[in-house]
């Protein structure tokens, strides 16, 4: 018990330059007092002691402002920054080294009782403020979910989740995909993490403003030819008021 305290507290130390002390994140983090509280609630479940369960994890979601489900796996070294509102369900299971901040709900989507309804998060996981990881699905190893995202499917290994209902951006070099390797990143900022219908519009209108010069371009060398278009019947406009009309 006391060797993973240590390792609680040497984790909090290692990933929040706010920490100045092991005594300040012992008495002050109330991240570390939700995953100690917890691991006395999930002893009494597993048990069969579930009313004992549901009471500690109770007074915990009272004393820290962080509810997480007496039936939740939770991994090692788990850091739930700041922490205030965080909700983890029956179901969830969170892998070692993950990172969980603030108004987070990893939450289900299914009624039934007796289903998988909560997400599995991998190894090294890190899931930013506000962000809503809903259903029984995988966020892969080493993965990002964007603050205030919604998560409604499965995240591949290193790839990064962005937007309502949230979109995949994949990471650009394999190497990202070494899941518990990658280097940590605070709130879930990783670079070239644009978002991808921002690249698509951005796209677009770089592919409009070429075909606008392009016809500039053959508009000037019709000039440059004296081939100049002739307003008749079939033809009703000039070059110049084809130029005019494309600005």
């Amino acid at each position: 018990m006391f060797s993973r305290l240590k390792e609680d507290i040497d984790t909090i130390m290692l990933r929040d330059p706010a920490a100045r002390s092991r005594l300040e994140v012992l008495t002050c983090y109330p991240g570390l007092h939700a995953v100690v509280f917890h691991r006395f609630a999930h002893r009494c479940w597993n048990a069969g002691f579930h009313w004992l369960g549901r009471w500690i994890s109770h007074w915990a979601r009272f004393f820290t402002g962080i509810e997480i489900h007496p039936a939740v796996k939770l991994g090692r070294r788990v850091f739930i920054d700041h922490g205030m509102g965080v909700v983890i369900g029956e179901t969830a299971e969170i892998g070692d080294d993950c990172t969980i901040y603030q108004g987070v709900t990893l939450g289900g989507t299914s009624l039934y009782k007796g289903q998988k309804r909560h997400p599995t998060l991998g190894a090294n996981v890190v899931v930013s403020a506000g962000a809503k990881v809903l259903g029984g699905f995988v966020v892969g190893d080493g993965a990002r979910v964007g603050s205030n995202a919604v998560v409604l499917k499965p995240v591949p290994p290193g790839a990064t989740a962005v937007g309502i209902p949230a979109r995949i951006i994949l990471p650009d070099a394999p190497s990202a995909q070494q899941g518990a390797k990658q280097e940590f990143s605070a709130y879930g900022i990783t670079p070239n993490a644009d978002d991808p219908v921002s690249l698509a519009l951005k796209s677009l209108i770089d592919n409009a403003g070429r075909q606008h010069d392009r016809i500039e371009a053959v508009l000037a060398a019709l000039d440059r030819l004296g081939e100049h278009l002739e307003n008749t019947p079939n033809d009703p406009f000039d070059a110049s008021e084809l130029r005019r009309l494309m600005k």
